[in-house]
């Protein structure tokens, strides 16, 4: 074989299968871009509320949102926000402009109350459909394993058909050992 074919079939193979290994980090975007991303994709938002200075966030950076199966998965099926509860600037949403309070150190921003439904907790992840409404708050720390439940279970459309308890029953009894990226459950 001639060396620029050798060549050509050499890229070529590198190329494809660069794009079929695994994702090694989630690609967050900020909450305008997420907005405009999500309409013109028609995906849910998954926005992932923490603070500085919140221990339980860095853990969940750390073990959860470093996990091969969780990256893929969100970078597949989600718009990811990462969102600073106590981010200074101004944010226009759905008409409104939502700023920062300051409440006595610190503060919090308006838009991550009203995401959370006034429950200030972190980390806390929010999920948005496709009309940018938001479905659920899910505060405090998520292991891997039950978050890739919590995924499949918004992505899916199964938290408007089937109660929480029922799918992870089910989730548990169908994914033993197996990623939560599977095709077979699309």
């Amino acid at each position: 074989m001639k060396p620029v074919l050798k060549y050509l079939l050499l890229t070529c193979l590198m190329v494809h299968y660069s794009g079929v290994t695994a994702q090694t980090e989630i690609h967050w975007v900020d909450f305008p871009e997420a907005v405009e991303q999500a309409r013109l994709e028609n995906k849910k938002i998954m926005i992932d509320i923490y603070t500085q200075w919140c221990g339980w966030c860095r853990v969940m950076d750390q073990k959860t949102f470093h996990q091969d199966d969780v990256v893929n998965y969100v970078n597949d099926r989600y718009i990811a926000v990462k969102f600073d509860a106590e981010y200074a600037e101004d944010i226009e949403f759905n008409g409104k402009t939502y700023s920062y309070v300051r409440n006595g150190k610190r503060g919090y921003h308006e838009l991550a109350a009203e995401l959370m439904r006034g429950r200030l907790s972190y980390p806390t992840i929010v999920f948005l459909d496709e009309n940018l409404n938001v479905i659920q708050p899910i505060p405090g720390y998520q292991n891997p394993y039950d978050f890739q439940m919590i995924l499949m279970y918004f992505a899916d459309d199964y938290f408007r058909r089937t109660p929480w308890d029922r799918f992870t029953m089910q989730y548990k009894n169908d994914h033993i050992g197996q990623p939560v990226n599977d095709n077979k459950n699309r």
